[in-house]
C-alpha cells in the first residue's frame, strides 16, 4: 500500500504554568501532527513532539517516505533505532524530554511507525494494538498526575484559559488538586512531580494525600532528579510506608550511580521502595549497566523516544526476563499520542504500573480528534471498536492549532527560560538542588 502524501501539522496547545525541576510550562505546549496518506486515500496519523526541530526532522524524510510501501517502510528506515548506546548525553535527565538532539531519529521514527500502523489498521479493518501482537487488556489504566503549578488555566492574550484547578504551591493545595482529579476521573494511583518545594514540604504533601485518600491509592513522587543522595535517602526513610503497596520513588537523584546508591542504603534499611526512572533509562543501551547496578527497579518508557510501540514491546520482554517493573511516561499531549499510548500497553503483557498521563492538563478547546477529548473512565482509556488507532482528526479543530502556533512566540520547550520570564530573573536549573 503505497504512500502518495504526508502533511506535518505543528500545532500549539494551551498549558497551565506546571513546575518542576526543570522549571515552569510556557503558556503553550507544542506538538507535531503527521498524516500519511495512501493510494487509496486513507490517511494515517499521529502525535509526537512539536516546534521547530520535530517538524524539520520528519520534512526532510519526505523523499523516503512518499511512494514508499507503508508496511515496509518502518524496516527500511529502523537503522534510526538501531545501534542506540549508552551514555551520559543520551540521558533525559539534563533536558527536557523532546529537546535531547541524541534521541531525535528515535522520536522521529516512533511518529513514522505509528503513523503507518494506524494506516495499515484502517486499510485491513483492525486496530494497532491487534496489528502489533494483539490485546492483551481492553482497557488501560492510567495515574493522576498533580503538580505543584501557579495561578492560571495556560494560553496568552485574548487565548487566556480557565483555570480549572487553581494555584497550588502548598501540600493542602496540591492535595485538593489530586483529589478534584480523582473525583473527575476516576484514577485509581496518583503520582505527582515533585522536586519544586522544599523536600519536607514534598513529605508532607505524600503523608496528606495518603491521609486523604487512604492506602488502598498507590501514591508515586517524581523530582526530576533534583535531591542529593542523602536527601533521597531521608525522603525515602520518611515516606517507606506510604510509596509502598504500588509506590514508587522516581528519579530522585541524577545519575545511575546515585540511584544505585539510594537503592543500596534504602534496602539496607529494610526499605524495599522500587526507583523508577524515565530519564537515567532512556535506551536499551542503559539497560545493562542498570541491571549490574541494581539502580532501577521499574522503567517508565515512552513510545515517542523509546522509537515506537514495537521497541516498547521489546522493552517489555526484556523488563520481564531480569525483573524489572514498566510503566508509560507521558508529555503535554492530546488525545492521538494518548491513544497511541493506550494501544502500546494494551498490547504489552508486562506492563506493571498504571501508566502516566498529562491529558486532564489539556482542554477540549485544544483537542484535534473527532468528537472531542477522549475519554478516561474509573481511570482507564478503553479501547474503541474501530481500526486503527481508533480517532480521526477535526480538521477545524487542527487549523485552530496551526494558527495558535503561527501566532505564539514560541518554538521549543524552555522551562528555564520561562522561570526567569515569570518567577525568578536569575533562575537556573541546578541539580542536585536539594
Amino acid at each position: 500500500m503505497k504512500i502518495v502524501d504526508m502533511r506535518i501539522h505543528s500545532i500549539a496547545i494551551a498549558d497551565p504554568p506546571l513546575r518542576s525541576s526543570y522549571g515552569l510550562h510556557a503558556p503553550y505546549a507544542l506538538r507535531t501532527i503527521l498524516e500519511l496518506q495512501s493510494e487509496d486515500g486513507i490517511v494515517g496519523i499521529s502525535e509526537t513532539y512539536g516546534g521547530q526541530a520535530p517538524a524539520q526532522a520528519l520534512r526532510q524524510l519526505r523523499p523516503q517516505i512518499v511512494g514508499a510501501d507503508s508496511y515496509r517502510l518502518t524496516g527500511f528506515l529502523s537503522p534510526m533505532v538501531e545501534g542506540q548506546g549508552a551514555g551520559f548525553e543520551r540521558s533525559q535527565t539534563y533536558l527536557v524530554p523532546g529537546e535531547n538532539p541524541l534521541d531525535a531519529t528515535t522520536r522521529t521514527y516512533a511518529a513514522i511507525e505509528v503513523g503507518c500502523l494506524d494506516l495499515i489498521g484502517k486499510s485491513v479493518g483492525q486496530p494497532v494494538c491487534d496489528l502489533i501482537g494483539g490485546r492483551v487488556r481492553d482497557e488501560v489504566a492510567f495515574s493522576a498526575y498533580p503538580f505543584y503549578k501557579h495561578a492560571g488555566g495556560g494560553g496568552e492574550g485574548d487565548d487566556v484559559r480557565e483555570d480549572e484547578y487553581g494555584e497550588a504551591l502548598t501540600p493542602e493545595a496540591l492535595v485538593q488538586q489530586a483529589k478534584q482529579m480523582v473525583s473527575k476521573y476516576g484514577f485509581g494511583s496518583v503520582k505527582f512531580k515533585g522536586g519544586v518545594l522544599e523536600p519536607d514540604l514534598e513529605i508532607e504533601t505524600i503523608k496528606l494525600l495518603r491521609q486523604e485518600l487512604g492506602p488502598e491509592v498507590p501514591l508515586r513522587i517524581d523530582p526530576n532528579s533534583a535531591w542529593t543522595v542523602e536527601t533521597s535517602l531521608r525522603v525515602g526513610k520518611a515516606l517507606a510506608e506510604e510509596l509502598s503497596g504500588g509506590g514508587y520513588l522516581e528519579d530522585p537523584t541524577a545519575g545511575l550511580d546515585n540511584m544505585a546508591e539510594v537503592r543500596r542504603r534504602l534496602v539496607a534499611e529494610g526499605i524495599m521502595t522500587p526507583l523508577a526512572t524515565n530519564v537515567a533509562v532512556t535506551s536499551f543501551g542503559d539497560i545493562p549497566r542498570s541491571i549490574e547496578l541494581d539502580a532501577v527497579q521499574i522503567i517508565l518508557c515512552d513510545h515517542h523516544y523509546w522509537g515506537g510501540m514495537r521497541q516498547v514491546q521489546h522493552l517489555a520482554n526484556l523488563c520481564k526476563v531480569f525483573g524489572i517493573g514498566l510503566s508509560m511516561h507521558s508529555n503535554s499531549h492530546l488525545g492521538v499520542s494518548l491513544m497511541g499510548m493506550a494501544h502500546v500497553a494494551a498490547a504489552t503483557p508486562h506492563l506493571t504500573y498504571a501508566c502516566d498521563t498529562h491529558y486532564p492538563w489539556q482542554s477540549e478547546q485544544d483537542e484535534v480528534v473527532e468528537g472531542g477529548r477522549v475519554s478516561i473512565v474509573n481511570g482507564c482509556v478503553k479501547i474503541p471498536d474501530k481500526p486503527g488507532l481508533g480517532v480521526e482528526l477535526d480538521y477545524d479543530q487542527l487549523a485552530r492549532g496551526r494558527e495558535r502556533y503561527e501566532k505564539c512566540p514560541y518554538r521549543k520547550r524552555d522551562d528555564e527560560a520561562q522561570m526567569r520570564k515569570h518567577i525568578y530573573p536569575d533562575w537556573k536549573r541546578i541539580l542536585p538542588r536539594w
